[in-house]
């Protein structure tokens, strides 16, 4: 039966789609625009207010393209973009006109990697080795605060890529300029032997947050992003210096004190560290990191989440060394089958569990026209309850086409043998085959294909998907299937579920009613979840289908959306969601959701989300609220609250209430002296967490962090109580 809903639900949907609009989509110019950069002898002084004679005297570019709130024709939000350069730097100089000036800004926080959508931003994206399939962006906001990050086909995008680079704001009442400083040091590039040749992609992007007005230069249709490196413009003028070592050093010394209470027991202590990371350019296009006594201690620390589903919670990278060029992995656009999952390293054991110390390792990156070569290797200490382990993977990526790839990646973990804690030497391997092909601009198809091998249990398996996604400016239409064998078991890897199948076709419109302004896009749509078996095809185990027939997105950027959630289950395995116990039968229930948040860039804003219906045998209702006070970009205060009741559920008929709330503040004297803090409570198992966390850049990427962590446990057996004051000083020189 779930079978033939499934199928009926496809075909409807494709017979929709047929039906649509024209995508008023176009192809790149097949002669890109060109934009030239001026070389300047003088002295360019990087304060934001483009005074230096030089920029009177360079081209502009003001030539944009509308893509928000609709694709083409007038815009609001005029732009004026520059390019000079010297012997060190690339530099870019921006004005952004804005009618109402200091008063229409709108900027969460002065936090560093902002988030895009909610802020007035202003960017710049390169692809200086011209591969089309990559680029670098360099972002900023009205108050100076920066955003790097790195792009792989419109696709995949890390957003912990750090680059050493300045730039500076100056806010008038006609809008604001932005003058940036790029050093070439930080830019990977060949030098070519003709001058005049140098040729870079470029493209820039404006947000003007209060109407939603998107712009970019050249023009990019609607359902694309800044990154699409195809539709580039051709930077040329450009001088290069000879390349240089490009050698990064960045030393730290850190002290910790921890004061910890368990089973009864308490300790403490103080700890001295001493370690740092190297990054040598070894050529344009070859990275080499290197890192001693690796330490985390400024990451930000995993918010709490109360489980209710069958699924494994997949918590994201935090640590900086782990997520640049993280991208380059296979699985790394995938959160369901990751298998190189760099959270496996440094833990005693499995997810979550109590850190490990690493020794060191290495990371070797090299990426050109043609194709994209990476290694790392990772050791970690052995402790009182974990043996030393090396950690080692390897990667192969061939370009091939337009914005096609094919690649190969190899994991091996060695857990080494142990006669103090009674372990003997046991090993796991991976080899994945993986790809990603874009055949129209519209259409991107993506696959991949993991086999593990563990040697304790000699055991093989398989996990993999396959992705087609067809994107325009009237409709998404997409399918994805993920699938993981019984025995699949990567160590350093993560998966959602084990013995599964999971098929997720579906689609939606998008329709920008040109007669209703404070309407910015109405997306109807549905999405089908149907799970099963790997190992026994015919063996249901869930299915849920996702029907929203209103999602909108107003202009001002606020949302609403109702949704229904008819969903089935066979419940054949021990489960107990927050540790009520499911009985093992079939159920059929359904759920609904109503969802609504305000102006997000706003000075005042809130967000909400409301499920209630059935759940198994029970009921189950659930409450989700934010408020977000931030008076001016220096100071901000967020309360968020999560509500779960769940009503006669479960074996025993249970009920259960849980309450989960956070409280946040950040205080910013500048984008470069900051305070942040947040609480959490958790009633479900009685556990409340301080973190604190003060940063000063000093320098570009040299920081001072002070960081406090407090962590309470009251519903255990024994309390669990631990504190830990943090002190860490880095230092980055680069040559």
């Amino acid at each position: 039966m779930m079978k033939r809903i499934m199928v009926f639900f496809v075909f409807s949907l494709l017979h929709g789609v047929l039906q649509a609009q024209q995508s008023e989509n176009f192809p790149p110019l097949e002669t890109p625009v060109e934009i030239r950069a001026v070389h300047t002898r003088n002295t360019i002084k990087i304060d934001g207010r483009l005074s230096e004679p030089d920029w009177a005297t360079a081209p502009v570019t003001q030539d944009f393209f509308r893509v928000e709130p609709r694709q083409g024709g007038n815009y609001r939000y005029q732009t004026r973009a520059k390019l000079l350069y010297d012997e060190k730097n690339l530099y870019v100089g921006v004005f952004c006109a804005d009618s109402l000036g200091k008063k229409g800004v709108r900027v969460q926080d002065l936090r560093r990697d902002f988030s895009w959508g909610e802020n007035d931003i202003f960017s710049i994206q390169l692809d200086p080795q011209n591969l089309k399939q990559y680029c670098v962006s360099f972002q900023t906001t009205p108050y100076g605060n920066q955003r790097d990050l790195q792009n792989f086909n419109d696709n995949n995008t890390d957003n912990n890529w750090n680059a050493l680079w300045t730039v500076r704001t100056h806010q008038t009442d006609s809008g604001y300029y932005a003058e940036f400083a790029i050093p070439f040091k930080s830019i990977r590039y060949e030098r070519p032997e003709e001058a005049d040749s140098v040729t870079w992609g470029i493209t820039f992007s404006r947000l003007a947050r209060r109407d939603y007005e998107q712009t970019v230069f050249p023009a990019i249709p609607q359902s694309f992003s800044p990154y699409r490196m195809t539709y580039a413009a051709q930077l040329k003028g450009l001088t290069l210096p000879e390349p240089s070592a490009n050698i990064r050093v960045e030393p730290y010394f850190l002290y910790q004190y921890d004061d910890k209470e368990a089973d009864g027991e308490s300790t403490s202590d103080g700890d001295i560290k001493l370690g740092g990371d190297v990054k040598w350019a070894i050529d344009p296009r070859s990275v080499l990191d290197l890192t001693f006594n690796t330490d985390f201690a400024q990451a930000d620390v995993d918010r709490a989440v109360n489980n209710l589903e069958r699924f494994n919670i997949f918590f994201p990278e935090r640590r900086q060394f782990f997520l640049e060029n993280s991208g380059i992995w296979a699985g790394a656009d995938n959160s369901s089958i990751v298998p190189f999952f760099s959270r496996t390293i440094g833990l005693q054991g499995n997810f979550n569990a109590a850190p490990a110390r690493i020794d060191g390792g290495a990371r070797y990156t090299m990426r050109n026209d043609d194709r994209a070569i990476a290694g790392l290797y990772m050791h970690q200490a052995q402790t009182a309850n974990s043996p030393g382990a090396n950690f080692a993977v390897a990667r192969y990526l061939q370009n091939y086409g337009k914005e096609n790839n094919v690649g190969i990646m190899l994991t091996h973990r060695l857990d080494e043998a142990s006669g103090e804690l009674g372990t003997e030497q046991s090993n796991n391997t991976t080899l994945t085959v993986d790809g990603f092909i874009r055949p129209k601009s519209e259409l991107t198809l993506s696959y991949m294909l993991s086999g593990s091998r563990d040697n304790t249990s000699d055991t093989l398996g398989l996990a993999g998907k396959v992705f087609a996604g067809y994107n325009t400016n009237k409709f998404y239409l997409g399918w994805l299937t993920n699938f993981v064998t019984e025995d699949y078991h990567p160590d350093m890897g993560f998966v959602f579920q084990k013995n599964v199948i999971q098929h997720n076709p579906g689609g939606y419109y998008i329709f920008r009613p040109k007669d209703i302004p404070w309407v910015r896009r109405y997306d109807p749509g549905a999405f089908f979840n149907y799970y099963h078996d790997a190992n026994d095809l015919g063996n249901f185990q869930q299915a849920n289908i996702y029907l929203f027939p209103i999602y909108l997105v107003f202009t001002d950027g606020s949302f609403f959306e109702y949704a229904i959630f008819p969903t089935w289950q066979n419940i054949n395995f021990s489960f107990a969601p927050l540790g009520v116990a499911i009985a093992q039968e079939e159920y059929y229930y359904t759920r609904h959701r109503v969802t609504y948040n305000t102006d997000q860039s706003r000075k005042f804003s809130a967000s909400s989300r409301l499920d209630w219906g059935d759940f198994y045998n029970g009921e189950r209702l659930t409450v989700k609220g934010g408020l977000r006070l931030a008076p001016i970009p220096h100071v901000a205060f967020t309360v968020d609250y999560e509500y779960n009741k769940l009503n006669q559920l479960g074996k025993s008929l249970e009920n259960l209430e849980t309450h989960l709330t956070t409280l946040g503040a950040r205080f910013a004297l500048n984008p470069r002296l900051q305070l942040s803090a947040f609480y959490q409570y958790n009633s479900f198992d009685e556990q409340g967490r301080w973190n604190v966390r003060g940063s000063w850049e000093y320098r570009p990427l040299s920081f001072v962090y002070l960081v406090f962590n407090d962590t309470r446990i009251s519903g255990l057996e024994q309390p669990f109580n631990e504190q830990q004051l943090i002190g860490k000083v880095t230092f980055l020189k680069q040559f």
